[in-house]
């Protein structure tokens, strides 16, 4: 196996700190700005951003007029600049800047002891409760290299500043709350990382608002957007300030700082730059949106991010079963998805003029949710349950226990229930093409899904309706699916629902749309997945366990999610799939299914090539029409 240390998996480590402010000290200021910056090095982190102004704070009024306190302000710097810390770490501090007679509140960026550059605020805020204007020059016009703090560096908004991975923009406060701010501009010319020096008050409702702008602009532009406020020590004589920092990722929010207290504080996240660079390649619009002014940016090399060891300890959570989330949000989630399916079936019903479904019924889950939409959807056209027709078609290898639950399900939802055994066609078949039946080969089992899809498909035909498929996204993915069998149907509604997902699916309709099948739909939900092809046990239990065979779906389901959704390297998915998975999957198991994973992915999109019509219902779909066109004939050796 190979070595998965000490790499960033296109990972870094940030952090928003905000320091107990000493108002118009900048010698304690210092001290406090360097301890902290020095423990967050203990914490590896790469980016640490500190608020607006904190070199002097932010209260000062018209004491920014001395040059006592500019002077002390630009020492501040020097000596944080002096600082001996790790050359890998990126410090963003705010002091107010002269130049050319002018003042500016600006973001000094501070890497190995150089002054990489200084951003100006360009929107000064200048109303009632602020007024900055009295005391600084807006930044929109300068650009100028000049010296300050004993080096010499550059004074504009329009540079970025590299650091690893990250490309990273600035904007301070109120330049947020602008119409277009300039992190949209920073975002079009490549900054993955929005840093925010902010200074913003407390007042009823303003966090709830502040959270929902900073994570809707972090959404907006696909970045990681670090913004961090001041706190205790600055002036209360008409506001207070809480100290609220926000650390974002797209619209995640990845931490929050505790507001109000009366100490220095800070948090910490692990912004994955390699995703959000991947959701914008995947964004055509955002890339439309490239605008002329963006060209002026320059990118100023940060050099190499801190070493951080994200395989001894990663900040952000890794869902193991990413398609389904945990709490109230799941059950939002299943409602969303059942609209969907159930509308995108009664459309295709409507639109041909068809009033009869015809779905083959086998005791499991996926034919259990096709079922479920189906007859959904034909409450919400109005049409008689009875022309949705369930057929079992008991084989070689049904069981008992589904054979039982397919029929009772049937009964209790009201629908045509048919029985045809597929024992005597695929008997003769077998035999006619000189197929032995003790012969439990892919043969074997492929003639019975083909035998089931016939009577199907000519059963649809003498009833004048469609087949509705019951195979789902997961099934696709790994091509666990018979051509022109199961593989076949007159539209797929489970075809973008993954089976981590179907299982919740059914449970939760059973407890919001079906009670009185709610015994029977919880047994479905408990039955082992299989598609029942082979003989069953001596006992009539099931012999054939799917997960057993191709892995366990809740890992393949995760494989799917990370490498479809994000582009991510089957490496660094078997990273993240140590950490998701740990205690219930040593890294060898998770290895051998991964590579069963992509060597099935390219050996079976021919099958995806032609798979019917179905609803997309989520972010990640396999439909050949839409979002994943892919060759029949690629390799899969670099994934393997």
């Amino acid at each position: 196996m190979k070595d998965l240390d000490n790499k960033d998996y296109g990972l870094i480590r940030v952090a928003a700190v905000t320091p107990r402010v000493y108002l118009a000290d900048p010698v304690r200021n210092t001290a406090e700005i360097i301890r902290l910056a020095e423990e967050a090095a203990t914490k590896e982190a790469s980016v640490v951003v500190f608020p607006e102004l904190c070199t002097t704070g932010y209260t000062c009024a018209d004491l920014f007029s001395q040059k006592q306190l500019l002077d002390a302000a630009e020492k501040a710097v020097a000596d944080i600049a002096g600082a001996a810390l790790p050359a890998g770490m990126l410090v963003a501090v705010g002091a107010p800047v002269r130049c050319a007679g002018r003042l500016y509140n600006c973001a000094i960026l501070i890497k190995g002891g150089k002054i990489l550059g200084i951003v100006p605020k360009i929107y000064l805020p200048n109303h009632a409760e602020f007024y900055e204007a009295r005391w600084f020059e807006s930044g929109a016009t300068v650009d100028k290299e000049i010296v300050y703090a004993g080096q010499t560096t550059r004074l504009s908004v329009r540079q970025l500043f590299s650091v690893g991975k990250a490309v990273i923009g600035v904007e301070i406060c109120q330049d947020l709350w602008v119409p277009v701010p300039p992190c949209t501009y920073a975002a079009l010319a490549g900054a993955n990382l929005i840093l925010n020096l902010s200074a913003s008050n407390e007042a009823l409702l303003k966090n709830d608002y502040r959270k929902q702008l900073v994570a809707s602009t972090a959404a907006r532009l696909f970045a990681g957007y670090v913004y961090c406020s001041c706190g205790y020590g600055e002036s209360t004589t008409d506001l207070v300030w809480g100290g609220s920092s926000l650390i974002c990722e797209s619209s995640a929010l990845l931490a929050e700082n505790e507001r109000f207290l009366r100490t220095s504080s800070a948090i910490y996240a692990d912004v994955d730059v390699e995703r959000l660079d991947t959701l914008r390649a995947k964004t055509p619009n955002f890339k439309d949106a490239v605008s002329r002014r963006a060209d002026a940016y320059s990118i100023v090399a940060g050099g190499d991010a801190f070493p951080t060891d994200f395989s001894r300890c990663l900040l952000r959570k890794v869902e193991a079963h990413p398609f389904v989330p945990q709490g109230a949000e799941l059950a939002a989630r299943c409602k969303e998805i059942l609209d969907i399916q159930v509308l995108g079936l009664c459309t295709r019903l409507e639109h041909i003029g068809c009033k009869k479904a015809v779905i083959g019924i086998s005791g499991g889950l996926d034919s259990t949710l096709a079922l479920l939409v189906s007859v959904l959807a034909f409450d919400k056209l109005g049409l008689d349950r009875k022309g949705v027709i369930g057929i079992t078609m008991p084989g070689f290898g049904t069981s008992s226990r589904t054979k039982s639950n397919a029929e009772v399900l049937m009964e209790k939802l009201g629908i045509t229930s048919r029985q045809i055994s597929i024992v005597p066609s695929v008997t003769q078949h077998l035999g006619d093409i000189g197929h032995s039946l003790d012969n439990h080969d892919t043969t074997y089992e492929n003639a019975q899904a083909r035998e089931r899809t016939q009577i199907l498909m000519d059963v649809a035909g003498q009833e004048g309706g469609i087949v509705v498929g019951t195979g789902d996204l997961s099934e696709l993915a790994l091509g666990w699916c018979t051509y022109n069998g199961d593989h076949m149907s007159m539209y797929g509604v489970n075809a973008s629902v993954p089976k981590t997902l179907v299982r919740a699916l059914v449970a939760f309709a059973a407890s919001e749309h079906f009670d009185g099948a709610q015994d029977v739909l919880s047994d479905i939900v408990d039955t082992p997945i299989s598609p029942e092809l082979l003989p069953t046990a001596a006992d009539g239990s099931i012999a054939q366990v799917t997960e057993d065979l191709v892995g366990p779906y809740e890992l393949h389901d995760f494989f799917l999610y990370n490498i479809m959704r994000w582009g991510y390297t089957p490496e660094k998915v078997l990273f993240l799939a140590k950490k998701a998975f740990a205690g219930i999957y040593g890294e060898d198991v998770i290895a051998k299914w991964l590579k069963t994973f992509c060597k099935r992915f390219f050996s079976q999109q021919f099958k995806r090539s032609c798979m019917p019509d179905g609803p997309k219902v989520g972010s990640v779909s396999l439909s050949p029409r839409g979002d994943w066109r892919m060759p029949s004939d690629a390799y899969s050796s670099i994934w393997m």
